[in-house]
């Protein structure tokens, strides 16, 4: 990556993760916004959508990038996400381990995600394999014999009813968004997923804007056809890509998790009006006392009592059975985080790859 970007003035600087202040400015939102509104919308049509030129918000974006504040994420969506398992692991850790216990499993390709929260667990993880029978491996085979783990309860997730890449940060207006969503990919049936598909979803998620001619250099095939397949995967939905903020520069700081229970006749109703609610990033169903796991981002801890409030004022037969707060993301769909919530790394959401034991020496 070019280790230079604009400093706003015409001149260059080198990106570095202190020169960001800590909120980005409100073009640096709206440059995010715009890209996970059409993540690979031409850079002429988000400049000139932006007011600021195509070279300015290469520039900018690629200071957000190095600085480890803005990234892109790429993962299976659509019909091909609904053939994979995933469950939610709450682990409990031996007093001490729980930042231990959260890089190790943080290095996994079958974890996108894992959180260090408050609450009556202290991690949770995303667990997503090819298949349920794969999620109790993973569970029995690596979780288990991770040391510091004392006990992980596992909630196995049947539908999803809304993710991540819903959520917008809301810097720009109605008409740029329309702007942006006319050239945006609409979505198709899907096709039979190859493996140069799941090539090209592993190099997309290291970098969500790659030219089809250097994808193509990459993976040995014509550009033709890189432009074809990627078209195809993502305007069936096959693969989805997400630009997503370090949460310590977000409008929105702090992640609530809602555990929640309401009558199975209202489970579908109940999840698509979660689904219209801004601050909400993800519902999903799930097994156990609780039926419905419900992922909010909010501006401070104190919109959470507000949050519940509004809930059980609206929806009187949902019951909220457990609730935590997160305390720090370790990683987010594949990108290792440090203390702020910045990106340092990656690893490849590869989950159809073997699980394999890792037994400490």
């Amino acid at each position: 990556m070019s280790q230079e970007s604009s400093a706003g003035d015409g001149t260059s600087a080198p990106a570095s993760h202190t020169e960001i202040s800590k909120h980005l400015n409100e073009t640096d939102l709206a440059l995010v916004n715009a890209l996970q509104i059409n993540p690979r919308a031409p850079w002429s049509l988000i400049g000139r959508t932006l007011g600021i030129g195509a070279t300015t918000a290469v520039r900018r974006w690629q200071r957000l990038v190095d600085a480890g504040s803005a990234w892109m994420s790429a993962y299976p969506g659509g019909d091909l996400a609904r053939r994979l398992g995933l469950a939610f692991a709450q682990i409990v850790c031996a007093p001490g381990k729980q930042l231990e216990v959260a890089q190790a499993i943080a290095a996994d390709a079958h974890v996108p995600t894992v959180d260090y929260v408050a609450g009556n667990y202290d991690l949770l993880a995303h667990v997503v394999t090819p298949g349920l029978t794969e999620v109790s491996d993973y569970v029995v085979h690596r979780l288990s014999r991770v040391p510091g783990v004392v006990h992980a309860r596992i909630l196995v997730s049947p539908k999803v009813f809304s993710e991540g890449s819903r959520w917008q940060v809301r810097a720009i207006s109605p008409e740029q968004r329309k702007t942006l969503r006319a050239r945006a990919s609409r979505p198709t049936p899907g096709t039979a997923f190859t493996e140069l598909d799941r090539a090209l979803l592993l190099a997309l998620g290291e970098n969500g804007r790659a030219a089809c001619s250097e994808l193509a250099t990459r993976l040995g095939v014509s550009a033709s056809t890189v432009r074809r397949h990627v078209d195809a995967l993502l305007a069936a939905g096959s693969v989805r890509l997400r630009c997503e903020i370090a949460r310590g520069q977000s409008p929105a700081q702090v992640t609530a998790l809602l555990s929640l229970r309401v009558p199975p006749d209202q489970l579908e109703t109940t999840a698509r009006w979660f689904g219209l609610l801004p601050e909400v990033r993800m519902c999903a169903a799930v097994s156990g006392s609780a039926n419905l796991f419900v992922t909010a981002w909010l501006p401070s801890a104190s919109d959470v009592v507000s949050l519940e409030s509004g809930l059980v004022t609206k929806l009187p037969r949902l019951e909220i059975i457990d609730r935590a707060l997160v305390l720090r993301p370790v990683k987010l769909m594949g990108h290792l985080l440090d203390a702020s919530g910045r990106s340092t790394g990656r690893v490849p959401l590869d989950f159809w790859s073997p699980i394999l034991p890792r037994v400490p020496a």
